[in-house]
């Protein structure tokens, strides 16, 4: 069952892809696809491919799919790595990461940006990531993190340090906002930065 905040969360990424009127767009770390199925269906998207390391992820990507035929005329899925991209999927005008980055091994995370600014280097990047400071409210000992496979969960604050970081190094601009409801002293469920190519 889907939760309100990744309902929200969901919303707010599909707003910045129609916002960037892309019609190229990566969905990086697509998983089971709640964000891809969605992307599918977008009249305004040509081209849209989707990147997991996990192959029964995707698999089971590939059966919603079936189901219900994507609307977009060219759709790929790929069992691949977003920190190792092959050449071709430079240039998109839109790339998303909805709750991805904290997948990755912090030692690991340069590499990442890497690819993602430097050879991928898409119009504009959505990322989204769970606010550790909501944690309580969902109920998660503060000794925890909401996933077994998080590598970190980052509070506000260090979440915009790495974004404003991350813009400066590679010519974005960045501009960062709670998602998944509003607390007035903890933010929100999530957190989404989004970046603009300069």
């Amino acid at each position: 069952m889907t939760t309100w905040h990744h309902e929200e969360r969901l919303a707010a990424v599909l707003a910045v892809v129609r916002d960037s009127k892309a019609k190229r767009v990566l969905d990086l770390g697509c998983g089971d696809g709640d964000l891809f199925v969605q992307l599918a269906a977008e009249p305004g998207i040509e081209r849209l491919a989707g990147l997991d390391i996990h192959a029964p992820s995707l698999d089971r990507l590939r059966a919603r799919l079936a189901k219900t035929p994507p609307h977009v005329p060219h759709v790929e899925l790929r069992e691949a790595s977003m920190t190792d991209p092959t050449p071709d999927l430079a240039g998109y005008d839109c790339a998303v990461l909805l709750e991805t980055i904290e997948h990755v091994d912090p030692d690991r995370l340069s590499t990442l940006e890497e690819a993602l600014f430097r050879k991928m280097r898409p119009g504009t990047v959505a990322i989204t990531t769970p606010n550790a400071e909501f944690n309580p409210l969902l109920g998660v000992p503060a000794h925890r993190m909401r996933h077994p496979d998080h590598r970190f969960e980052w509070d506000r604050a260090r979440f915009r340090r790495w974004s404003a970081r991350v813009a400066g190094a590679w010519g974005y601009r960045v501009r960062c906002r709670d998602i998944a409801g509003h607390h007035p002293d903890l933010g929100g469920a999530s957190q989404m930065a989004v970046f603009e190519r300069v």
